[in-house]
Order: C-alpha cells, then sequence, then structure tokens
C-alpha cells in the first residue's frame, strides 16, 4: 500500500514540475517524517532543484505548491519551510490496507536477477565458534531479505578442504592414533546431549591435540606438508577419502548447529574440485599472462602499482596451491553463476578482498560485493568455556535457551515440560539472532544477556506482540490457531469506524514494510529490518493496551486489523530467521 502512496506523491510532485517547465530529477527523495503528525511522507525535492534552478529551496516549494493536485489517496498536501508534506486519507487508506494485506505482505516483484551469497564457510576442523556466528546470521537474514526483495539467492558455503587443518586432523588420525567416536556422535545426534560427544566438538577436541604435539615436535610438520601434497595431486584414492570424511565428519556437526540457528545454505562447495578440475592452474598461467606476477622462491602477483604493498602468493616454492588461489578460482567461478557475488567477511579480510578484487579486475571477471562485519564479545564472566579456549555456538545456543527456559517456567506455571521447551527454543534462539541482526554490522556487539532476552525491549517483547494478536483472534472463533487463517473478510468493516491515533499508528507502520525491505534490501542491511519488528510490536502493544476489540461496536474491523499486524509481525521476524510463536 505505501508503494501506491509513494507512486502518487511522485506523480503528484512530477506534474507540478512538469506545468512549471522544471527539470524533474531521477531521484525524487521521498522520506518519512519523524513525526506523523508532519504528515505520513515528505519530500526534499525543493533542495535537490535549488542548485540547478539558482532559487531558494523555499520559493521552489511555494512554486510547487501553487501547482500541485493529488488523488484521493491524500487527505491534504502541506508546505512546512521548504518540505513538502503528504497527509494520508485514513479512511480509504485503511480499509485498503485491510483488503490487501495478506500472507506473502512484504514480497515484492521479481527482479530477475541473481545473487551468489556466500556466508559462514568456516574451516571443518570443529565447531562453529563466536567468531563465526555474526557471519552466519548476517548471511542468512540477507538471504531472506534479498529473496523477499524479489531477488533469486544461491547461498554457498566455501569448504576448505586442503588446507594445512585438515591435513593435521588426518595426521592425527594416522600417526598418533586419535579418533572420532562414531557411535558417541549418533548418541548425540538421536539425544542432544553431552557437546563434547558432538562430532564436530571431537573433531575440535583431536585438533587441538595435534597442534599441540606439531607445537612440541616441530620435525613432524614436514609430515603435514606430505599429506597436503598427497592430498592435492589426487594420487592416492585411499588418502582422499580419509580427507573427505575427515571434512564431511565436521560439517555434519556444523550443519547441525547451523539448522538450530535456523540457517539453511543451499551448496557446500569443496575448494578440492577448482585444483582437481584445473581450474587453479588456468587461472596462474592467466595471470602470469598479465606480466603482474614475479618468481623468487614463490610465485606471487606484485601489486604495488595498484597501491598494495603486499604481494599475493600465488604458489609455494614445492609447486601447491595457496587458499588465496583457490579462493580466487572460486571466485572467478561464482562471477559466472549469477548477477552479482556477495560475501560476507570479517573486517580482518579487508586487505585479502583488496587483493582478490585486483587479480579478478586483472582477468576482466567480476568483484565481489563484501558486507564486513565486526566482531562480537561476551561480557566477562557471562559463560564460561569448556576447554579454555573458545565458546562455542552450540554453547551459546545451551546458554540462550536455558535462560529462556528458566524464564518462562517463571511467568507460565500452566504449561506443560513439551510448551516450555519449544517456546524456550523459539525465544532463545530468536534472542541470539535478533540481537545480531538489529547492530549494523559496522559497529561491535558486545553480548548483554539481559537485554537479548527481554520481553520488555528484546525480541522476546516481538514474538510476545504476535502470540498476544494469536491469543485474541483465537478468542473470537474465527480464527483457526493451527492454520494462523482468519475467516473474517474485508466487507465486514463497520461503516462507523472512525479510526483513532492508536490505529492510525499501526495502520501506517504495517504500511510500511514493503518499503523498509525494498530499503534494506537495496542497501543490503538487515538492522532496519529489526528495528521495523520492533516497532511494529510497539505500535500494536499501544493499540492492544488502549483499545477494545471483542464485544465493541468495530469488532470485525479491530480483529482484522490484529490479523493484518501478526501478519507482518510474523513476515518481519521470518525475515530475521526468527520464530513467531502462537503462545508465550
Amino acid at each position: 500500500m505505501y508503494f501506491e502512496i509513494k507512486n502518487d506523491a511522485l506523480k503528484s510532485i512530477k506534474n507540478s514540475l512538469k506545468k512549471l517547465n522544471y527539470e524533474i530529477p531521477e531521484d525524487i527523495k521521498l522520506e518519512f517524517p519523524p513525526n506523523p503528525k508532519m504528515g505520513d511522507l515528505s519530500t526534499t525535492v525543493s533542495f535537490q532543484l535549488a542548485k540547478k534552478l539558482k532559487m531558494s529551496p523555499m520559493d521552489i516549494t511555494t512554486k510547487i505548491m501553487e501547482n500541485i493536485e493529488t488523488s484521493e489517496i491524500f487527505d491534504r498536501v502541506k508546505s512546512k519551510g521548504p518540505y513538502i508534506n503528504f497527509f494520508i486519507n485514513y479512511d480509504l487508506f485503511s480499509k485498503k490496507l485491510l483488503e490487501t494485506v495478506s500472507d506473502n505482505c512484504g514480497k515484492l516483484p521479481s527482479t530477475g536477477k541473481k545473487i551468489v551469497l556466500e556466508h559462514t564457510s568456516a574451516n571443518p576442523n570443529g565447531p562453529l565458534h563466536i567468531g563465526h556466528i555474526r557471519n552466519s546470521i548476517i548471511g542468512d537474514s540477507l538471504k531472506r531479505l534479498l529473496k523477499t526483495a524479489g531477488n533469486e539467492v544461491d547461498t554457498q558455503y566455501y569448504v576448505n578442504d586442503m588446507g594445512r587443518q585438515i591435513a593435521m586432523i588426518v595426521f592425527g588420525m594416522e600417526k598418533l592414533g586419535l579418533n572420532i567416536d562414531e557411535d558417541l556422535a549418533e548418541n548425540y545426534k538421536n539425544n542432544e546431549n553431552q557437546l563434547d560427544n558432538k562430532i564436530d566438538h571431537q573433531i575440535g577436541q583431536l585438533y587441538f591435540k595435534v597442534n599441540e604435539y606439531i607445537n612440541e615436535n616441530n620435525d613432524q610438520k614436514i609430515e603435514v606438508d606430505n599429506l597436503i601434497k598427497t592430498y592435492e595431486s589426487g594420487s592416492n584414492p585411499e588418502k582422499d577419502k580419509v580427507f573427505e570424511k575427515a571434512v564431511n565428519d565436521c560439517l555434519t556437526g556444523v550443519k547441525q548447529t547451523l539448522s538450530k540457528l535456523n540457517v539453511v545454505h543451499d551448496d557446500f562447495i569443496w575448494e578440492g574440485r577448482f585444483v582437481r578440475n584445473g581450474d587453479v592452474d588456468n587461472l596462474v598461467k592467466d595471470l602470469i599472462a598479465t606480466d603482474y606476477t614475479k618468481a623468487d622462491e614463490v610465485l606471487c602477483l606484485d601489486l604495488e602499482d595498484f597501491g598494495i604493498e603486499k604481494e599475493l602468493v600465488l604458489r609455494r616454492s614445492d609447486g601447491t596451491s595457496l587458499y588465496s588461489t583457490r579462493d580466487l578460482a572460486y571466485h572467478k567461478w561464482k562471477s559466472e553463476q549469477g548477477d552479482s557475488v556477495l560475501d560476507i567477511l570479517g573486517s580482518d579480510h579487508k586487505l585479502a578482498i583488496k587483493q582478490i578484487s585486483i587479480a579478478l579486475n586483472l582477468l576482466d571477471e567480476k568483484s565481489p560485493e563484501v558486507i564486513f562485519y565486526e566482531f562480537i564479545i561476551l561480557p566477562e564472566g557471562s559463560m564460561s568455556t569448556r576447554r579454555g579456549v573458545f565458546i562455542s555456538v552450540d554453547e551459546l545456543i545451551e546458554e540462550a535457551i536455558s535462560r529462556a527456559n528458566k524464564e518462562i517456567k517463571d511467568r507460565r506455571v500452566d504449561l506443560d515440560e513439551e510448551e516450555i521447551n519449544k517456546i524456550s527454543e523459539e525465544i532463545g534462539i530468536g534472542a541470539i539472532r535478533y540481537f545480531i541482526s538489529k547492530v549494523s554490522p559496522e559497529k561491535h556487539i558486545t553480548f548483554k544477556w539481559d537485554e537479548a532476552l527481554s520481553f520488555e525491549r528484546g525480541c522476546a517483547s516481538i514474538q510476545y506482540a504476535h502470540a498476544r494478536a494469536c491469543k485474541l483472534l483465537e478468542k473470537c472463533g474465527h480464527f483457526d490457531l493451527n492454520e494462523e487463517k482468519l475467516s473474517l473478510s474485508s466487507d465486514k468493516i463497520e461503516d462507523n469506524w472512525n479510526l483513532n491515533d492508536s490505529e492510525m499508528d499501526l495502520i501506517r507502520t504495517i504500511a510500511k514494510f514493503p518499503l523498509v525491505v525494498e530499503e534494506s534490501a537495496n542497501m543490503m542491511r538487515v538492522h532496519p529490518i529489526a528495528q521495523y519488528a520492533q516497532d511494529l510490536a510497539s505500535a500494536f502493544n499501544k493499540f492492544y493496551k488502549s483499545e477494545q476489540v471483542l464485544g465493541c461496536e468495530i469488532e470485525s474491523a479491530r480483529l482484522l486489523l490484529v490479523d493484518k499486524a501478526r501478519i507482518a509481525i510474523k513476515n518481519s521476524l521470518n525475515l530475521l530467521g526468527v520464530a513467531a510463536p502462537t503462545k508465550m
């Protein structure tokens, strides 16, 4: 609905400018005023035209206002200084909104564009830890947002199967007799107990032991190097199977963790494929042909002409490839899979991406768009690590669910254990995902449990608004809680519905959703969605507390409004990968 409003406002401005013979700016700025009493939409077009027309913005606004005409969707248009403010006709707008908001609220038309989005891509040498979680949540939420905004999105996890870490794990198994207990791992999968038994945690413990051993026995590094050479050459099929099993075992545990967080990848792309199929060798040859490479002990790309002192090493002295070379081959392949490539990376990767982008440009390939994020930390003393090395994502999830469980038990003595566990998981996972999503990636995050799990201002407050709406609708007798469907139609809206401030505020906020989706997708950021979900829940709670719904003279209109708010809350939470409980 706000798209219709926006288009009507733009049409009015353009027609006025045409009458004045003013050049129409390519992108006329429209924004939401900070206070709805100032209008529902506002334009700063007069500032855009001032320099070219050599007139003051105030004088331009006066001229535009003398010639402006609007559709019936607007109650009035007023100027405030140089600003032009549009006021919605809510009697007409509210009924149209209740007719048009459906289960796919927020979904935009297809753009015909395909985006290849890589995120998480942690080394398969142990469980995901606190340093990975922001990558996964930003990546998955962006996938949801960009798909809702009409794009085709393919999410990929780049698997580092040829790195030194995997060779060390294989070395530990073959030379040190360290093994994975498959029975314990299977028992964890079935019963979800004892994190130390989870297969990726077992591999992480094995890797830790091998690392300590190698540090104490430096001469054994050559053995690890030989394993890398053997696997890269593909000359020993039996050895390949050992490597592949180690990687797949770790990925099994990683996928379990991601699944808990509601994160699913479309593809897992193994870097080894680009070595085995010759892509890495061909890429190196193409880079040599650019005359920017030089060879001493190693082959590297000289980037000094591009303002980067650090060379990009392409091949080791023993002829084996490096992660950077394989990553280049992967990016070259990715650029052919879609219209654009998007990477989610920690801010410590900025130099590496500059190097890769220059190399890709030399080969006339697309450079990736990158969203860099700062790191997340836990306040000291809020959690203890199992091994004193890092805090795993599994531990963070366990802690969040445990804290949510205690909160629910304190609040709801009427629920059985199964219901409490389900709701606790929805709240715990929601707390993690929302707390991380609500902060722009450029800012550091300190994870605060009291804020994350707050029923007053955290994600739980938004989930609670959804549960409140469901409970109210269930009481009316027209709502199927299992299907989450209201059987009332918009032709039941009473003629005597005169909207008050809380109703208008809620309608205005629901209607903004598609525009927020569009703007967030254009800037490739999810934190505006998190803010929108909070604003929407606040508008709903204000309405819920101040207005009678059941048994009032305009019950049908208000029930429909509650249902449309419920849909918008649920869909906005879904963009963040957060469940919308029907009961809390």
